[in-house]
């Protein structure tokens, strides 16, 4: 799976050469028996979950970001998951989550993802091995329409914690949203919302609804060619809400590597997990190219931004901007 040939101008899709390949090939980590926790952070391991997970180190997780094949028919590059019944599917689970759980803290957070032919599996695997907070439901405005059945755009994330004790930055995960009616005090002043000069916005708490997302595609400097990868924005909720600056997030279907490039770009420690090697060559890529670059789309100022209403804002201040050099010109 390597470029053969030429991008369309505006494909910023990450793709890997030959020779990049053979590089990155090269940053891959394999473990030969139980390691450390210095031995496995910061690193992309390219080998099967099954097979390491006796060796990983106890109590050093304090994240723990599961998005394992959903419940479908699914091609993963070389690798083919088969849709099962939801017993099957709940069984498949059983034979590596409860293996995991030895490497969390007792304060962990864990976000583990569905849809709705999976969700009902991880629901009675999680009510028995994890204390069960919430079910987020994220919108994604990519999917193909139905002629017999309602479009599938949504999918889950369960919200668990090892126990009763746990970090949550609310504060960090606030959603900017442009203010259509805005209310003021009978001074006249606004109420819970900021006027400015390009718009008026209020900061508002985090819910278990997200519509903010927008699914990576070729434009995007973020995508790749992995069928199932996840906004950056998703994974900068999770971390910046459950975690702190250089806690260890871990994720064990890396896939192309967004946690750990997120998690990098948070300033958290990361462990991937990908049986795939040419998906592990893409998140070895993407943490090299978040050294030069550490801007996640949707996120700024330190918050979190409704669709579109980033570009707006900006395209709102540069009009101001040549608005007041025009003006400068016409005082001369």
């Amino acid at each position: 799976m390597t470029a053969q040939k030429q991008k369309a101008r505006h494909n910023r899709t990450i793709i890997l050469s030959k020779k990049e390949e053979k590089h990155y090939r090269q940053k891959l980590h394999q473990l030969k028996g139980p390691a450390t926790e210095g031995e496995i952070v910061n690193k992309t391991i390219n080998q099967d979950l099954l097979k390491i997970l006796p060796w990983l180190p106890e109590g050093c997780v304090d994240l723990l970001f599961l998005d394992p094949p959903y419940n479908l028919d699914k091609e993963f590059n070389r690798t083919i998951f088969k849709q099962r019944t939801t017993e099957g599917y709940l069984q498949w689970l059983e034979t590596w989550f409860p293996i995991l759980l030895p490497t969390l803290k007792p304060t962990a957070s864990v976000y583990f993802c569905g849809e709705w032919r999976s969700t009902t599996a991880i629901h009675l695997l999680l009510e028995k091995y994890l204390v069960v907070r919430n079910r987020i439901t994220w919108e994604r405005e990519k999917g193909r329409g139905a002629l017999t059945n309602w479009k599938n755009c949504s999918e889950d994330i369960w919200f668990c914690t090892v126990g009763k004790e746990y970090t949550f930055n609310v504060d960090a995960v606030k959603l900017k949203r442009r203010v259509i009616a805005p209310y003021r005090t009978n001074s006249g002043k606004p109420k819970d919302w900021h006027e400015t000069e390009v718009g008026n916005f209020r900061l508002t708490s985090p819910s278990n609804l997200w519509t903010d997302l927008t699914v990576p595609f070729w434009s995007m400097p973020e995508n790749t060619v992995h069928p199932t990868q996840k906004p950056e924005k998703l994974l900068a909720k999770v971390i910046l809400a459950s975690t702190n600056p250089g806690d260890l997030v871990l994720d064990p279907f890396l896939g192309s590597g967004t946690t750990s490039v997120v998690a990098k770009k948070l300033d958290r420690r990361y462990l991937g997990i990908e049986l795939d090697r040419h998906y592990c060559c893409l998140a070895e890529k993407r943490l090299a190219l978040a050294e030069e670059d550490n801007s996640i789309q949707g996120y700024a100022e330190g918050v979190f931004w409704e669709r579109n209403t980033l570009d707006l804002q900006r395209a709102l201040e540069n009009a101001n901007k040549r608005k007041d050099v025009r003006a400068s010109g016409d005082m001369k």
